[in-house]
């Protein structure tokens, strides 16, 4: 099964300018100089202290450095950027044509490539969403906000641990070398006969507030399913655990 996922109010910023690489390299967690031309990947823009400001994915080609962003991002995404852009040949560029992508799978969401044009026969909302949820992509302002830490999230799989220099990154590096976070975004398998609230609590023996649910679907392939930011106390494979007062289980994230 393949779905096509139509992006088209995805806002895509597209930075040119001579220092462009080295701006987003000090800006950005991704490791810009080793990016190749026509590579993507996620990244995220942090504050000071580490914390999630903007989530996107990032693509080099010869001529500029692109970023995609949901639509709740784009103008705070921007903003960002031309504040730090004071004394940098950077500009920024937006990218209004059609766009969508081809998932063939949950797992291939995280690195399905832009197609430029309209999407023909776009999947439904619903279904696009219970495949973001089943890859465990976040969604900003649902899954994760500037309060989280991007390794506690899918995006820990992007960080690059050996560039250099930019915002946020001691306490990223403070905490990789420290080990596990405190909390975790974490897929769940629901057994109840209805999808919980957003914001239901999860529970463990050990920890009766063990985190939130903050996404939830109904996946054809997986039955009820769920996103939840959850203490790490309670991360253990076999862990029982309790979204309200019905059982559930943890699963890895993309759902297999």
């Amino acid at each position: 099964m393949t779905l096509v996922v139509s992006q088209s109010d995805y806002p895509l910023l597209r930075v040119t300018g001579g220092d462009r690489v080295r701006f987003l390299q000090g800006l950005t967690t991704v490791n810009v100089e080793t990016l190749g031309v026509g590579a993507q990947t996620w990244g995220a823009i942090l504050s000071p202290k580490g914390r999630l400001l903007s989530i996107f994915e990032m693509g080099k080609t010869a001529e500029d450095i692109w970023l995609l962003c949901e639509p709740s991002l784009g103008e705070a995404t921007r903003a960002l950027l031309e504040k730090y852009a004071v004394m940098d040949d950077v500009v920024f560029t937006p990218d209004d044509r059609p766009k969508h992508r081809v998932w063939t799978s949950p797992a291939a969401a995280w690195h399905a490539p832009i197609v430029f044009g309209p999407a023909s026969a776009p999947a439904s909302s619903e279904l696009v969403h219970a495949w973001r949820v089943a890859a465990g992509i976040p969604s900003y302002g649902v899954d994760v906000s500037d309060a989280h830490l991007p390794f506690e999230t899918p995006l820990a799989n992007f960080l690059d641990y050996q560039k250099g220099c930019y915002v946020g990154q001691e306490p990223v590096f403070r905490v990789h070398a420290q080990g596990k976070p405190q909390k975790q975004l974490c897929g769940l398998r629901l057994t109840g006969a209805q999808l919980p609230l957003l914001g239901a609590n999860v529970s463990h023996a050990s920890r009766p507030s063990a985190g939130t649910v903050t996404s939830v679907a109904t996946s054809p392939e997986l039955g009820l399913i769920a996103l939840a930011m959850l203490h790490r106390s309670c991360l253990e494979p076999e862990a029982q655990l309790f979204v309200d007062d019905a059982p559930a289980r943890l699963a890895p994230l993309p759902f297999v």
